[in-house]
């Protein structure tokens, strides 16, 4: 893990600070580009998220998929966890919290959109952090590819239905058009591109794509953070008015991370799955493709929208929170193998 990753959450808290600060004092180019849409679509962070996200999807090899059967209780267990509980137990802890515990501290205008934020950041297993998860915990690689790649096709069919089942459930009103634009451009689009991209790496050999993705990567970063600048350009009076909403937003979302991490490792211990499986099983089940998340939560609510800036949140706890578990997972690996033995 690089040392840029490793201190990912602090460089997006400057660009929180930077962002809040910006739109203070320059407010007129944030919204001259907050006005360059299309079909509900903001052009700039369009641009910025493809960056993001191409990159990320370049490092899936979608073959892997035939080594699922390797790992069917390992995968089994991450799809349940990831599929079946991830965003319903976080469309719970976020009508529990934010619409009843930490409600009197919210703008009520705005908790709808926290909660559909919240929903929209459960909904999507993450893609790319899991390969440094993975790794940091000793995981079997192969089955960590598979996962994924398994994860990515799924997501292209069943993201928009969970989003709008989980958004109509929470009572929050659909915008199915602009939902499934999301889904064409920020998954099957990219995905498309990525695969194609990678085929013709390939043909140049292994090293050549992972040139590829060396050189790639710092834009993929870059972007995130610019992205998060702009959105808390537009977030900053509602930030400044009220500052305890960031620590809030985090309570669910660190909650939902051990829960589900917790779940997924009881279960893959129950099944006797070994522990380079275990390990990033729990962490797959428990992590956010926060990147789309952001994405889907500007297309369908827009930049100054309380969606997006609880997926925002997501970013920012991500790597603390998610280094926490992995230092869990080889702590407790002495007692994993005893009760899996």
């Amino acid at each position: 893990m690089s040392l840029f990753e490793r201190w990912l959450s602090l460089w997006v808290f400057l660009c929180m600070a930077a962002g809040v600060a910006l739109g203070q004092w320059m407010p007129a180019p944030f919204e001259a580009l907050g006005r360059l849409e299309v079909a509900s679509v903001n052009l700039p962070v369009g641009l910025l998220i493809w960056v993001m996200i191409i990159p990320m999807l370049l490092r899936i090899d979608f073959t892997a998929m035939g080594q699922v059967r390797q790992h069917w209780r390992g995968i089994g267990v991450t799809l349940a966890v990831n599929w079946l509980v991830k965003p319903f137990s976080m469309a719970l802890l976020g009508w529990l919290f934010l619409r009843h515990v930490f409600a009197p501290y919210l703008p009520a205008a705005q908790i709808d959109g926290y909660v559909a934020g919240l929903i929209l950041l459960a909904a999507a297993p993450c893609t790319a952090m899991v390969f440094v998860w993975s790794r940091l915990t000793q995981g079997d690689p192969y089955f960590t590819l598979s996962q994924v790649a398994l994860n990515d096709a799924i997501m292209i069919v069943a993201f928009a239905p969970i989003v709008a089942l989980l958004l109509g459930l929470s009572a929050i009103v659909v915008p199915w058009g602009t939902l499934f634009i999301s889904v064409l451009l920020y998954i099957v689009i990219p995905v498309v591109i990525a695969q194609l991209w990678r085929t013709l790496l390939l043909k140049d050999g292994e090293a050549r794509l992972q040139a590829a993705l060396a050189r790639l990567q710092p834009f993929s970063t870059s972007a995130l953070l610019a992205t998060i600048v702009l959105l808390f350009a537009f977030q900053g009076r509602q930030i400044l008015a009220q500052p305890l909403i960031i620590a809030i937003l985090a309570v669910p979302i660190v909650i939902q991370v051990y829960f589900n991490s917790a779940l997924a490792y009881w279960l893959n211990r129950r099944l006797r799955v070994a522990h380079s499986v275990a390990g990033p099983s729990a962490l797959i089940g428990a992590s956010n493709f926060f990147e789309l998340a952001v994405a889907a939560a500007i297309t369908l609510f827009g930049f100054d929208s309380g969606a997006a800036l609880a997926t925002v949140v997501g970013v920012l706890v991500e790597v603390p929170v998610m280094l926490s578990v992995v230092g869990i997972v080889n702590r407790s690996r002495g007692w994993y193998e005893r009760g899996a033995a």
